[in-house]
């Protein structure tokens, strides 16, 4: 897949898992329509320049309005106008084919759900007293399928949870029919993602205009 196959698919999958409208083409790429306070819309470009984004910056004058720009932090700074700022930790496109026999047992001593609502598989898992200790979804779109909000609580890191997590959607996902995996990694994340197989395809970097 390139990049542009890549982006496309993230965005299919990532409004499903969250929720929101369907995304809409755009010449530059796509516009998600978010709705949440300090995430209203969602710019997403696959191919960004310099023009491009400066527009879409002077455009765009509603707070927390966000791009999310398939380029590096170094140079998506250089690109961007007065009033907005790149807030996040550098994000890490990453890909993986997905095999549906690899889903792991449970991790000793704790208790896993996977439940499936609305097109989103989404596993939990519990620590002995109850409380979640590491969590995750995906959302098969066809061919595709998007890796989100995986999480592992601090008291629980260092233990294989997030592997256990990973896994167990991917066997999901490939039984739903799809055959390769899509996220976007955060700087802590890729380290794990890598381990289990997921290469790295390109930067990911978000933008956001701020209330002044």
């Amino acid at each position: 897949m390139d990049m542009r196959a890549i982006t496309s698919a993230w965005v299919e999958g990532w409004t499903v898992s969250r929720g929101t409208p369907a995304p809409v083409d755009q010449p530059w790429g796509y516009r998600i329509d978010v709705g949440l306070p300090r995430h209203v819309l969602r710019h997403v470009l696959p191919a960004p320049d310099a023009a491009t984004v400066g527009a879409l910056c002077e455009g765009l004058t509603e707070p927390y309005s966000w791009l999310k720009v398939m380029a590096d932090a170094g140079e998506a700074a250089a690109w961007i106008t007065e009033g907005w700022t790149i807030p996040d930790d550098p994000g890490f496109m990453m890909v993986k084919p997905l095999d549906p026999g690899v889903r792991p047992a449970p991790p000793e001593g704790y208790a896993r759900t996977v439940e499936v609502r609305d097109g989103v598989v989404r596993v939990r898992i519990l620590a002995p007293d109850g409380t979640l200790a590491a969590r995750g979804q995906i959302a098969p779109t066809g061919a595709t399928a998007v890796a989100d909000q995986i999480e592992t609580d601090a008291a629980h890191r260092r233990r294989g949870l997030g592997a256990n997590v990973m896994l167990t959607l991917e066997a999901a996902a490939a039984q739903a029919g799809a055959a390769t995996g899509v996220l976007s990694a955060t700087t802590d994340g890729r380290q794990l993602y890598a381990a289990l197989g997921w290469e790295y395809r390109g930067p990911l970097t978000g933008i956001v205009r701020g209330e002044g």
